[in-house]
């Protein structure tokens, strides 16, 4: 057998044998069994028969005896127990002759059969008599008659059905015996077969698979190098030429493997190069921009502050009509102011990103701020039909802060609001004070400005919508950066049910919050 199909296939024979000859002495069990447990049921029902027999004699004889003080005895009830002791006699006979056709117990029940007609003609002539002191003698003559012929045919019947029952008991615990003793020696045969094709076919086929898995965990482990002795020219043989093989390609690969990562390696180490070159020329061209937003802001800077000042001469002079004169410089002054807080902006983000910035904290009234920022933007806000109100608290609040950088990052919300609330009626700007810090907040009923966006819109030189001209959309991003200066947070959010308007809420830390 050189082939593992063919050993596989004798092995599944020999379970396939060993099943069938299990069966097959599991079914000559059960016949035998069934055979000894009918010849048992048989016996036991014939002497429950020859009981009910003896019954039936029993209720007769007593019927019998009964009728001979009845001054007419009635025959109706001898009758009736008459036809059941005859059934009861015919099933004997029957359940005897499918027992053991050729037995004398045939003839013995036939005797019995006879000697009790006997008895009910004699109880039948008995009951004639006129006198129920000769009737009743008549009776008990035939009676005891009866009792001296059939009492010893019956009591050999149910003796002879006794020992059928005993013997039937001794077969049954025999057939036991003998099948325990057959199914060990079964199991013992099984049992050396079992262990002879293991020895033969299942052990050696698993020390080569082992084999196998310990080659495979050698591989896996990186020892390329590993290869096992082929053996038998089998299936497995073939298996482990192929393993063989495999490590070799394996072995092949790796080295190249190691020779592309040593390639690789210095393709990264020349990339790498590359990028910081790269990388250096990103942070000049930052420096240079950070640079020319500190240049435009300086050189737009000097010139509006000229144009400020002239218009405040203007306007305070009163030799120029102001019905003329007035308007005019007025306009010029917004936009000059509006112009003038972008190039602050421009200026304020060059010096944060150069960390140029330097705050002067103190401890500020965050009410005064507030008012001082909501009353430079009443009258734009009245021009726009807008409602700015302020909603202080009794209580003053105080915080550590730059407040003139405070204020001026409140100022920038505020216009954010004026400019870019559309639809908007109302700004409310409010202080609330508790455990987590000092709560301000600038909020419109406005469009809004949805989820994805809101996060968007603290980026430097980012706008709501690209194609606004005013502002340099710097003024959130500068706002983030003061406040977190601050040791705060700012964030948007909008009405939770009408999801409309913009919330602005910036939570600084005071002395009770324990910060």
């Amino acid at each position: 057998m050189g082939s593992i199909r063919a050993r596989l296939l004798f092995l599944v024979g020999g379970v396939a044998m060993l099943t069938v000859l299990a069966a097959a002495g599991i079914f000559f069990a059960v016949q035998v069994s069934d055979r000894a447990l009918e010849r048992l049921m048989a016996s036991q029902h014939r002497l429950d028969l020859l009981a009910e027999i003896s019954g039936r004699l029993t209720d007769y004889a007593l019927a019998s005896i009964d009728s001979t003080n009845a001054t007419s005895p009635s025959r109706t009830r001898l009758a009736d127990l008459r036809a059941q002791t005859e059934e009861a006699l015919v099933a004997f006979d029957a359940a005897q002759g499918q027992a053991d056709p050729g037995a004398g117990g045939g003839r013995v029940s036939a005797h019995l059969r006879a000697d009790f007609r006997t008895l009910d003609a004699s109880v039948g002539r008995a009951l004639d008599e006129p006198g129920t002191l000769s009737r009743g003698d008549a009776i008990r003559g035939a009676l005891n008659v009866f009792a001296l012929s059939a009492g010893p045919a019956l009591s050999s019947l149910v003796e002879a059905e006794r020992r059928a029952v005993a013997a039937g008991r001794d077969s049954l615990r025999q057939t036991s015996r003998r099948l325990v003793e057959g199914a060990l020696a079964a199991a013992l045969l099984a049992l050396v077969a079992a262990v002879l094709l293991h020895r033969r076919i299942t052990l050696p086929l698993l020390q080569r698979i082992v084999s196998i898995e310990h080659a495979a965990k050698a591989v896996a482990r990186g020892d390329l190098e590993t290869r096992l002795p082929i053996g038998a020219r089998d299936e497995l043989g073939l298996v482990v030429a192929r393993f063989n093989r495999m490590a070799s390609m394996l072995a092949q690969r790796e080295r190249r493997l190691s020779e592309d990562r040593a390639n690789l390696e210095r393709t990264v180490a020349e990339r790498t190069a590359d990028l910081t070159k790269a990388n250096e020329q990103l942070g000049a061209i930052d420096r240079s921009r950070r640079r020319f937003f500190a240049d435009v802001s300086h050189e737009l800077r000097t010139p509006l502050t000229v144009v400020l000042g002239e218009c405040d001469v203007a306007l305070r002079a009163t030799s120029i009509p102001a019905e003329t004169v007035r308007p005019i410089l007025t306009t010029i002054r917004q936009r000059a102011l509006r112009l003038h807080r972008r190039v602050e902006d421009l200026l304020r983000v060059a010096r944060s990103e150069s960390g140029e910035i330097d705050l002067d904290f103190r401890q500020a009234a965050l009410q005064s701020v507030l008012s001082d920022a909501v009353e430079s933007f009443a009258i734009s806000a009245r021009r726009q039909g807008l409602e700015l109100r302020l909603d202080l608290p009794d209580t003053p609040v105080e915080a550590r802060a730059d407040a003139e950088w405070l204020r001026q990052v409140v100022e920038g919300l505020i216009d954010n609001a004026i400019r870019h609330a559309t639809g908007a009626t109302a700004i409310v700007v409010s202080l609330s004070a508790g455990a987590a810090g000092a709560s301000i907040t600038v909020a419109d009923d406005g469009c809004g400005i949805p989820p994805e966006a809101r996060e968007q819109v603290f980026q430097r030189f980012a706008r709501r919508n690209s194609a606004e001209k005013s502002g340099f959309g710097i003024g959130l991003a500068l706002a983030r950066w003061i406040i977190a200066r601050h040791d705060g947070s700012i964030l948007i959010s909008s009405d939770e049910d009408s999801r409309r308007g913009t919330r602005v809420t910036i939570v600084l830390p005071t002395a009770a919050s324990g910060n």
